[in-house]
């Protein structure tokens, strides 16, 4: 399951790093973006590894910026702990810059149409 959001970077967190059980080092950072939803507008990611890490270079604090995003859960002694990780991040409305040629969306008719023979 893929999911994406966007919003406004408002932090970008200290990079942090440490060895596995199995002796590999990690690095992950995480980032803050405020989402403008009503109820807890704010979603903190993590980027794991450098090239994930290199993604958010390209960004700072304020920017309007579309997340894509996986979210798992692990349980550990009895209690569940959940991880939003990033994979991709995009400036806000490059999507649609990216389809170019997309023909726009039609324009939302309000009026009944006087042909309607619908019972309800």
């Amino acid at each position: 399951m893929s999911l994406a959001v966007k919003g406004r970077i408002t932090k970008v967190l200290a990079v942090e790093s440490g060895t596995s059980k199995a002796g590999k080092e990690w690095k992950k950072q995480g980032f803050v973006i405020d989402t403008g939803a009503q109820y807890n507008p704010e979603v903190c990611f993590s980027l794991f590894g450098d090239d994930k890490i290199a993604m958010l270079r390209n960004f700072g604090e304020g920017q309007e910026v579309e997340v894509a995003f996986n979210i798992s859960s692990r349980e550990f002694n009895g209690k569940y702990y959940h991880n939003i990780d990033a994979w991709k991040i995009n400036p806000a409305g490059q999507a649609a810059a990216v389809a170019g040629g997309a023909a726009p969306a039609p324009a939302i008719n309000d009026a009944p149409a006087e042909d309607d023979d619908l019972p309800f």
